[in-house]
């Protein structure tokens, strides 16, 4: 027998069951949010009673806040009675044919190369290769948090990101080509890890409430360290969604292929991925590598325990003269790829993208 009404706390309950089943920690908060401003209006109400005047009632007062504010109740509460009418617990979504508000879109604030820089260069060594494992993937927080080892291929040189932002909580996975600099900073910390006890590339140790003791464990965020990061650097505060647009704008600026920057990024949608271009090839490899046409993504990686790598600002800036063809043969010969990007500063990668360089002005 299918039920055509609920007690709107028993429905709010079995949302929350489903949706810490089958959805990520951070949504479930969210639901959890936006349950708990609900039950403050409709405690002890049966669901057929909350009315369509009463959401848009509710809706009004909330949008006084912002229209944005009001949409995303909108669009919570939508999915709140849809779901009660998928599990067949109710008949009526009061939801249904309210209209959203209209909003301005704002524009997504991209930092500038100088501001990425700037806060690399004054974090400590870890920090820098959690920054740099974001920007040299076009991960999301989320997705670097969670890595593990196992995740990480050092033979292919790629990386494997997984994401559950899916409508059905299912958890996919995409693979990011490594480029040289990620190589380098992954394959250093794995060389010093104890990948049995903590199979995480990033973590950290913490007081657990529930354990009531010390443990160690993956980040569940990191707000804290970039208005650390931009308020020491004294940037423009940014968190870390945006350093996926500033590499998806370097890689579109470097020509490649919408489709395949869509990919990388792991959107479904093409013009998802349109809104991640900004002012600032033929597989996603290609693509990946193109960032090594960069100086600072091509630059050699110094470690240290002691200070954050690349302190001065002006290494991201320097000018390196490069050899004529025939010097740049012989020195190859004589060093090979990786002495002779010793030799200049640069990468061994560097090095060859100059001698095809040479070699394809000499083709045309």
């Amino acid at each position: 027998m299918i039920k055509t009404d609920m007690d709107f706390l028993t429905l709010c309950n079995n949302r929350l069951d489903h949706v810490k089943r089958y959805n990520t920690d951070e949504h479930f908060r969210h639901v959890l949010y936006h349950i708990r401003r609900w039950i403050q209006e409709w405690k002890g109400l049966m669901c057929s009673e909350i009315t369509r005047e009463m959401v848009k009632k509710y809706l009004l007062k909330r949008s006084s806040v912002s229209s944005r504010v009001g949409n995303k109740e909108l669009i919570y509460l939508r999915a709140f009675f849809n779901y009660g009418i998928n599990e067949e617990l109710i008949s009526f979504n009061p939801t249904k044919n309210i209209q959203f508000l209209p909003v301005k879109k704002k524009k997504v604030y991209v930092p500038p190369k100088q501001d990425v820089y700037k806060i690399i260069n004054i974090a400590n060594p870890d920090e820098q290769d959690y920054l740099w494992a974001i920007v040299l993937t076009a991960a999301r927080m989320n997705e670097i948090n969670k890595l593990k080892w196992d995740d990480v291929n050092f033979n292919n040189r790629s990386v494997t990101l997984w994401t559950n932002k899916k409508k059905n909580g299912d958890c996919v996975h995409r693979d990011v080509p490594m480029v040289c600099k990620l190589y380098e900073i992954l394959i250093n910390r794995y060389q010093n890890s104890d990948k049995k006890a903590k199979p995480w590339v990033f973590w950290h140790t913490y007081w657990s409430r529930k354990a009531q003791q010390m443990i160690s464990g993956p980040y569940a965020d990191r707000k804290r360290l970039m208005k650390k990061l931009c308020d020491r650097a004294k940037v423009k505060y940014f968190r870390y969604h945006p350093l996926r647009h500033f590499t998806a704008s370097i890689l579109d600026d470097l020509d490649v292929p919408l489709g395949v920057i869509q990919r990388i990024l792991g959107h479904e949608n093409r013009k998802t991925t349109e809104g991640y271009i900004h002012s600032v090839g033929n597989s996603e490899k290609n693509a990946m590598l193109k960032l090594e046409d960069v100086d600072i993504f091509s630059a050699p990686i110094n470690h240290s325990q002691n200070q954050p790598t690349n302190m001065h600002p002006e290494f991201w800036f320097r000018k390196v003269e490069r050899p004529d063809y025939k010097t740049l043969c012989k020195e190859i010969k004589d060093l090979g790829y990786v002495g002779t990007g010793k030799k200049y500063g640069v990468s061994d990668n560097a090095i060859r993208k100059w001698k095809n360089h040479y070699e394809s002005h000499f083709k045309n």
